[in-house]
């Protein structure tokens, strides 16, 4: 027993001598504040890794891995800071600290949760796809101010203690994390000029085979304009960083669908019309008797049936050709996507 007792007795020195030597080593305001700043390294370093992916256009729904990974994270910067002593009676660095970790972690198990659980809907209208995307830029708007509210204190705290902050080169991750949201803002405006004409002609395609003229002539009609609309906006787009390959991308696949909603549906519509029409002399032609059909009734059906199958073949090889410029403009379009990310936006792995 007096062995335990005794082996309880060094534990117990050796914990407070430890603890006593930790509060020595934080004496120093500047040593105080690098310890703070470590605290959140891990927590930072894994909201880069989660940003950069979903830079690279991964969707959330697939990084949510990640996700998992950031908030764990926070949970050990918070244990960290939570560990640090109260420097001499003062708790504002420490408390700005807690601040910002927890409203970091009400972002990613709240927001970033709420932008997974959204994502898919935003596919099927331009306008929550807008709301989506502005979701997604709002979050990112809370971290980048609760980031300068954790620089203000720093600043505060370091002006109150006399701390000289020596204004060196950025670091990596601090270069990384600004870089993310301007080329995640610039992304997600051209974007949704992209998506408003790739929607509709998703309407478009929906009209054609459900064979609906009404609704067809609709779409396109609403394609141009949109397509115009955009055009109009690309040109006045500034580049990124001296980068206009997204611009281009987005230009060319606008040309695309203005040229479709021009020139290549009103050719389907003619034909459905043409289609119509036959269907209503062949249903006439086959209510009347052999008996009774004239030559020329015979004669006219026989070339009505000549040219709609002449319109069919027409028809069909004009869908296959669209579908394939459509193809070719949607590879590129992503290409450029992903090649724009890698070029402005490289990997991190934290």
């Amino acid at each position: 027993m007096k062995k335990i007792l005794t082996t309880i007795l060094v534990l117990l020195f050796c914990s407070r001598y430890c603890a006593d030597v930790a509060a020595q080593t934080l004496e120093d305001p500047g040593t105080y504040m690098t310890a703070i700043a470590n605290a959140h390294d891990e927590m930072n370093k894994k909201y880069m890794t989660y940003m950069s992916a979903a830079a690279h256009g991964r969707r959330a729904r697939k990084v949510e891995k990640l996700r998992q990974q950031v908030l764990e994270s926070i949970t050990n910067s918070r244990y960290k800071t939570i560990e640090l002593p109260i420097y001499k009676g003062d708790n504002s660095l420490r408390q700005s600290s807690m601040d910002y970790i927890q409203l970091c972690y009400n972002v990613f198990n709240e927001d970033y949760s709420k932008i997974v659980n959204t994502e898919e809907i935003a596919e099927q209208s331009f306008d929550q796809m807008q709301a989506f995307i502005l979701l997604q830029e709002k979050t990112g708007e809370k971290l980048e101010e609760a980031s300068k509210k954790m620089h203000t204190a720093s600043l505060a705290f370091a002006a109150k203690y006399k701390v000289t902050i020596v204004n060196g080169p950025k670091d990596e991750l601090s270069e990384k994390m600004g870089v993310a949201g301007k080329l995640n803002h610039y992304k997600n405006q051209i974007y949704l000029i992209f998506f408003k004409c790739n929607w509709q002609d998703g309407e478009i395609t929906k009209a054609i085979n459900e064979k609906k003229v009404k609704d067809l002539e609709q779409s396109r009609n609403a394609l141009i304009k949109y397509a115009d609309e955009g055009l109009k906006i690309l040109d006045t787009t500034k580049s990124f960083e001296g980068d206009m390959t997204l611009v281009t991308a987005c230009r060319q696949a606008l040309s695309f669908y203005k040229k479709r909603g021009e020139n290549d549906i009103p050719k389907t519509i003619d034909y459905f019309l043409k289609q119509e029409n036959f269907e209503k002399m062949s249903k006439a032609f086959e209510a009347k008797s052999e008996s009774s059909r004239t030559r020329e009734d015979v004669d006219n059906y026989n070339k009505a049936v000549k040219e709609i199958n002449t319109a069919v073949n027409t028809y069909n090889q004009s869908i296959g050709q669209n579908n394939k410029a459509r193809n070719e403009m949607l590879e590129n379009w992503t290409n450029t996507e992903n090649a724009f990310s890698n070029t402005h936006m490289p990997y991190y792995k934290g």
